[in-house]
């Protein structure tokens, strides 16, 4: 059901992107808009992990650089059933976690310097785990494609607002142009946010079920949530539209987009996975990496 529904919330974004390349040619601006959607997308398809690593000027590890977090990266992917992704730390101060790649075959795990600070090693399990499982539903690839059409939705509509549009359909003028630039970013906003949201309760599901215990992914959220709130992240406030692809929400209240929140409730999230545990009459204690 959860991936009948992104595929319904991906193709309401794609409609939204050609309704805004007709706005502005007709039906050439549709074709026009739909292949300017499908270039964006290839590109996104190839090349979406080396350009967000790049963003978060984030360093690829190995047993030589950082032994215990690739150990348990490859224990949890043998466990998921994955090959073994590329493994990288950002130096970041805030505690936060994300994974890219357009395949299992071509995933990528990022943690945050702040994360490996703040958390023991069943918690950093549980977001690693979570991480892994966007690898295995192929989030990644989904999550990015989703935030290129919606960045290429709101340059859209900013040239709509500055060279007016096809008036031929758009009886409204400039008003006309005005809402687009202001609703049609704001609803790709929403879809987004809405794809987002039902991927983030699946991996924290299905992650639970990678690690076994979907306790220490709950314990990891209720640590690192408020610190992420306290501690500013300068490149996610830099690209807002990569801020979905992290485990919580990055952005702060002083960032306009941070008021159409990618991430699910920190709290409900908890309740899912205590809940989870209480099913499986599971209760905290340590696990293997102690």
């Amino acid at each position: 059901m959860n991936l009948f529904r992104t595929g319904i919330l991906m193709a309401a974004l794609t409609g939204l992107f050609l309704a805004i390349g007709y706005l502005i040619g007709g039906q050439s601006g549709m074709v026009i808009a739909f292949l300017f959607a499908l270039g964006t997308n290839l590109f996104a398809y190839w090349n979406s992990d080396k350009v967000v690593l790049s963003m978060y000027r984030a360093r690829e590890v190995d047993e030589t650089t950082a032994p215990d977090l690739v150990h348990l990266v490859r224990v949890l992917a043998e466990s998921a059933g994955l090959p073994m992704p590329k493994v990288y730390i950002a130096e970041n101060p805030q505690p936060n976690a994300f994974a890219t790649g357009r395949s299992p075959e071509h995933a990528a795990v990022c943690v945050t310097s702040g994360i490996l600070e703040r958390l023991n090693q069943e918690e950093l399990a549980g977001v690693l785990a979570h991480e892994l499982s966007h690898v295995k539903n192929r989030d990644t690839l989904i999550m990015t494609i989703t935030a290129t059409v919606a960045g290429a939705i709101s340059m859209l509509a900013n040239f709509v607002f500055f060279f007016g549009g096809d008036r031929r359909n758009n009886p409204m003028g400039a008003v006309g142009a005005i809402l687009v630039m202001v609703l049609a970013p704001l609803a790709a906003m929403l879809v987004q946010m809405a794809i987002s949201r039902t991927r983030e309760y699946e991996a924290d599901r299905s992650g639970a079920m990678i690690s076994g215990r979907p306790l220490w992914l709950a314990s990891a959220l209720q640590r690192i949530s408020p610190a992420a709130n306290r501690i500013e992240n300068v490149e996610a406030e830099a690209h807002p539209a990569t801020a979905h692809m992290f485990i919580v929400n990055p952005l702060h209240a002083g960032n306009l987009a941070s008021l159409f929140a990618s991430h699910p409730s920190t709290e409900e999230r908890i309740a899912r996975l205590q809940s989870m545990a209480q099913k499986l009459g599971q209760s905290p204690q340590a696990g293997p990496w102690s």
